[in-house]
C-alpha cells in the first residue's frame, strides 16, 4: 500500500510540474520555471526513495533534497517580489 501511494504522490508531483512547465512556456516567467524544478525534484526523489526502499529515510541526504526543492519555491517567491515593477503595470 506505501508503495502505490508513493507512486500516485510521484505521479502527482509530475503532472504539477508539467502544469507549471506548460505556465512557464507561455508566459516565460521564471516563477514557474522554478516552480516546476521544485515539483520535479521531488518527484524524482520520491521515485528514487520508493525504488530503494526508503531504508534510510532519516540521513541527511534526503532531508538536503527536500531543502533544495522547497528552497527552489521560496527563491520564486522572493524573486518574484524583488524584481523592480514597470510602471506600466
Amino acid at each position: 500500500m506505501i508503495l502505490f501511494l508513493t507512486g500516485a504522490i510521484v505521479m502527482a508531483s509530475a503532472v504539477i510540474a508539467l502544469f507549471f512547465l506548460r505556465f512557464w512556456r507561455s508566459t516565460g516567467q521564471r516563477f514557474f520555471l522554478y516552480f516546476s524544478l521544485s515539483f520535479f525534484v521531488e518527484a524524482l526523489h520520491r521515485a528514487y526513495s520508493a525504488w530503494d526502499g526508503a531504508s534510510h529515510e532519516d540521513s541527511p541526504y534526503h532531508y538536503l533534497i527536500r531543502l533544495l526543492s522547497y528552497g527552489l519555491i521560496l527563491w520564486a517567491v522572493v524573486e518574484k517580489n524583488l524584481r523592480p515593477r514597470s510602471p506600466d503595470s
